[in-house]
């Protein structure tokens, strides 16, 4: 189970493949969609995209000649958001942190 674990932490290891699961929770979107909305090159977007196929979080379909993206499971939209609140806590305390430190006097310098 740890290694199925690191595996799926791994497919979420880049920023664009990231992108493209916050993009997908909304909808489900053409590659071209994908394409204007992530901003990289179209063989870049196509190696992420099998990443993210390979790990079993997109699925495809083609619809005439355009191909379509949506997530296998709502789950993974979840995910998302629960990493978004995990990140704003933990960027909050930092903040609070820099707040305290600014905010205490300055400690003397040790004597060599």
């Amino acid at each position: 189970m740890y290694e199925a674990k690191a595996e799926l932490f791994k497919a979420l290891g880049h920023p664009a493949r990231v992108r493209v699961l916050e993009l997908l929770a909304q909808r489900e979107h053409a590659v071209s969609e994908l394409l204007a909305e992530v901003g990289i090159e179209a063989t870049s977007l196509s190696q992420q995209l099998a990443v993210l196929r390979h790990a079993g979080l997109v699925t495809s379909r083609r619809a005439g000649s355009t191909v379509i993206y949506s997530l296998t499971n709502p789950h993974v939209a979840e995910f998302l958001a629960a990493a978004r609140r995990i990140l704003t806590d933990v960027l909050a305390g930092r903040t609070e942190l820099l707040a305290d430190l600014m905010a205490s006097p300055a400690s003397p310098s040790p004597s060599a």
